[in-house]
């Protein structure tokens, strides 16, 4: 391969070479002055750039600079709308420009498996064909403000639970259907400089050094850009590198630079190979590196694009009797902590120190002048207060309307830890059951990254999901409320009645070695409606205060056209959404897929015709006997909805297939075929892998490696380790009970002791947390031994030649 820095890579030695394919600090690269290469600098960014300020680390405990804090992943998603993402990109790519970042670590696409999932709220949808629209649109925004967007996190990545340790265990086809055609998209049609890759294993290997996964990225998609470890995520340097690694993250010292310079004079791997990853960051640095940084941003122009993008985001869930839009006079009570302290944005390495936040009263107080007065009505953790509750039972009997204030507390979704149900807190639901007994017009506003179960819907006339919507959240839902805006968002995930009718709920989360996918493609709609199980909401769907009805659909070998008008009585927007099936297929599918959508306003009385193409997505399906993307022939069902329950318009299409065999027609598959997904047998489950399912329980017998986490500390051989077990999980479980998790300690708890030589600056090397492996294992002496010599006498990459 013909270098395209060749000049540069000659004036650099092997071990600068080695070691600027890992980083310098916790968010910047090695400079090498004397070939002239910058220091780049990266930062986390899928809801607002968050450059820390000072000492850096990657979960957000220390402080960042101000920046503008966009709506959620999960709350963009709800707006359809690939140019609302876009323009939320732009708005962080300014920022990083203005902040002389040169990569922002976002977005976040991963397919949403199961709505528990720590980081849903950073993450699209659960449809890969969305997920990758929007994230496109985002990467576009970024970049566009010359600054380099990372799609994350390549790939598999649905638990926060062990997720540095856990192994994806899936087949083939779900990979390629389900949860890499969101990053092919948006590689394809967003052009990203930068891939991150995830934490865990896919199928055996860790994803930042499986083969495999760089083939379909760099060989099929064609991806020539630069691929960067999630922080701590790297497993082997020297295997990161070899498979298609450009840069690990953050500091290791010189540990790291040290093998990758033993293995290529050992001939364990080519040096020409070291050169083509240095020549791939290459372009990335020099390009994002000529950049001059530009003026501060205005800081209240960036405010008012994330106001319009979130009042696009809120979703209509129920209006029964048209409450909403509520008049100027009306008589309202404001109850609920989410109104005087609103959640507007996730936990984790994603939080923003924001410019300006909006906050709820003040702007409820000034579009509702007859307001009766606000109660707290509950407290964030879910605690019982009856003193809380009566005030606001007494308030709500003063007004006409309550608006209700509800969600998920900030520790139910932060990075590092997954929910353990899809609830609200009791007392909120409490709340919510004694209020609607003294006043029937409840108008509830649901503040949380991810669908929750609702058993109290009856209880509520009115709801407005408003996801996590950023700093100016507040003020998009009150424009909502007022009429000032016609709610025009739908669910980009599907809300079922309880998590336990989802097949993911039998095995998520993988709570030891391995994650297993048995539920296969169906996941979130694609179940729902192939199973025809219920739900409370379904995915694509959002109410509006006008109407539309759909007519004239059309169809011909470039795509589908139809018209759409607004037969209500003000202006709108309606999201239309194109829907795919095959009756009587032979090879086993869901029964409805999402194949393209489009996002029209419309002025009252107004039509307008919307075309909605096809494109290589809307047929196919991976065939794991031809290795390839194939088309099963046949009299193709074409869907028109509002939701993916909501059909306004059908036809059929022939489509001519590529004539290949099902290669499930031998396979004792019929849980697959029948959607019965609760309960796979192990039979079908080892059929679609093509291989012998892994051990899914630790085998407790032997001793503990470099790949085990802190938390299997309780099953050490030494007394010491199982009590410093014992201590830290108290200290996890007290900060998770007091509704304050400690992002640190959950990542101390899960992080494989070999990630204490990737995430401590070079202080612990591999040796070293080879000898707290071997001392944890019984051997005390020795192994403290070994640890204090090889601290005393830790390599240095000056020294070596």
């Amino acid at each position: 391969m013909k270098l395209r820095h060749e000049e540069i890579i000659r004036k650099m030695t092997l071990k600068e070479n080695c070691q600027i394919l890992s980083g310098k600090t916790t968010w910047t690269t090695h400079e090498v002055a004397g070939a002239g290469v910058p220091a780049m600098f990266l930062s986390d960014g899928p809801s607002g750039l968050r450059r820390q300020a000072g000492a850096g680390d990657h979960l957000g405990l220390n402080a960042s600079t101000k920046a503008t804090c966009i709506p959620s992943a999960a709350t963009i998603a709800n707006s359809w709308d690939p140019e609302v993402a876009r323009a939320m990109g732009s708005v962080v790519g300014a920022d990083a420009r203005a902040q002389s970042v040169q990569i922002v670590l976002g977005p976040g696409l991963n397919t949403k498996r199961s709505s528990l999932c720590g980081r849903s709220f950073e993450y699209y949808s659960e449809d890969p064909y969305l997920a990758g629209k929007l994230a496109a649109g985002f990467i576009q925004g970024v970049q566009e403000n010359e600054v380099s967007a990372c799609a994350k996190h390549f790939a598999v990545n649905s638990q926060e639970l062990l997720r540095m340790h856990s192994d994806s265990v899936m087949d083939e086809r779900t990979l390629r259907e389900l949860y890499l055609t969101n990053f092919e998209i948006a590689i394809d049609e967003g052009k990203p400089h930068c891939v991150m890759t995830s934490y865990n294993k896919l199928n055996g290997t860790y994803t930042n050094e499986n083969t495999h996964l760089y083939e379909i990225l760099r060989g099929e998609w064609g991806y020539d850009g630069m691929v960067v470890t999630d922080w701590g995520g790297s497993n082997s340097y020297v295997e990161g590198v070899r498979a298609g690694m450009n840069l690990e993250m953050p500091a290791a010292g010189d540990d790291s630079a040290l093998q990758l310079m033993q293995a290529v004079r050992q001939g364990t791997i080519s040096e020409d190979v070291v050169n083509e990853r240095v020549d791939q960051l290459l372009d990335v640095v020099l390009m994002t590196t000529a950049v001059k940084p530009s003026e501060p941003v205005d800081s209240e122009a960036q405010h008012e694009k994330a106001r319009a993008a979130a009042e696009k985001c809120i979703v209509l869930l129920k209006n029964e009797g048209a409450l909403l839009p509520l008049g100027r006079d009306a008589k309202v009570a404001i109850i609920g902590d989410f109104a005087g302290n609103q959640r507007y944005q996730g936990a984790g390495s994603s939080m923003v120190n924001a410019f300006r936040v909006d906050e709820p009263l003040p702007l409820l107080r000034e579009a509702f002048p007859n307001m009766v007065g606000y109660a707290q009505g509950f407290e964030r953790l879910d605690r019982e207060n009856e003193k809380l509750a009566a005030e606001a039972e007494a308030l709500a009997k003063k007004a006409d309307v309550v608006l209700l204030y509800i969600g998920l507390p900030e520790g139910f979704e932060t990075e590092g830890l997954d929910r353990t149900h899809m609830r609200l807190p009791q007392n909120q639901v409490a709340l919510i059951e004694r209020l609607s007994k003294v006043n029937a017009n409840i108008v509830a506003t649901l503040s949380c990254g991810s669908a929750v179960e609702m058993p109290w819907i009856s209880q509520v006339r009115a709801l407005l999901y408003g996801g996590l919507g950023g700093e100016a959240a507040a003020q998009a839902m009150v424009r909502v409320l007022s009429g000032d805006v016609c709610p025009g968002g739908k669910l980009a995930e599907t809300f079922p009645v309880e998590y336990e009718k989802t097949p993911v709920s039998q095995y998520y989360p993988g709570e030891e070695a391995t994650s297993e996918y048995r539920e296969g493609i169906y996941v979130g709609y694609r179940y729902f409606e192939t199973a025809k199980e219920p739900v409370r909401f379904p995915f694509g769907f959002g109410l509006s205060y006008t109407t539309f009805e759909y007519n004239n659909l059309s169809v011909s070998q470039d795509g589908v056209t139809f018209e759409v008008t607004n037969t209500g009585d003000r202006a709108g927007d309606e999201i239309a959404q194109l829907y795919v099936g095959l009756p009587g297929a032979k090879i086993f599918r869901p029964a409805i897929e999402l194949k393209g959508f489009r996002r029209v306003h419309l002025e009252k009385g107004e039509t307008r015709k919307v075309t909605i193409p096809f494109d290589r997505y809307t047929f196919r399906y991976f065939n794991v006997q031809s290795g390839a993307f194939e088309v099963e022939g046949g009299q193709y069902d074409l869907w028109i909805g509002a939701s993916c329950e909501d059909i306004r318009l059908r036809a059929t299409w022939q489509v001519k297939g590529t004539g290949k065999q099902n290669p499930y027609a031998s396979m004792p598959v019929d849980c697959y075929r029948n959607c019965q997904l609760m309960d796979v047998p192990d039979t079908a489950f080892q059929a679609i892998l093509g291989h012998r399912i892994p051990r899914h329980n630790w085998d407790k017998s032997k001793p503990l490696d470099m790949n085990d986490t802190v938390r299997q500390l309780q099953y050490a051989k030494n007394p010491v380790a199982r009590l410093a077990y014992r201590i830290l999980t108290g200290r996890v479980n007290k900060a998770i009970q007091n509704g304050k998790p400690d992002l640190n300690l959950l990542f101390i708890y899960n992080i494989p002791f070999r990630g204490m030589a990737k995430m401590m600056g070079g202080m612990v090397t591999n040796e070293m947390a080879e000898d707290i492996v071997f001392l944890c294992n019984g051997h005390w002496h020795r192994g403290i031994g070994r640890l204090i010599k090889h601290y005393l006498h830790r390599p240095k990459l000056e020294d070596a030649k």
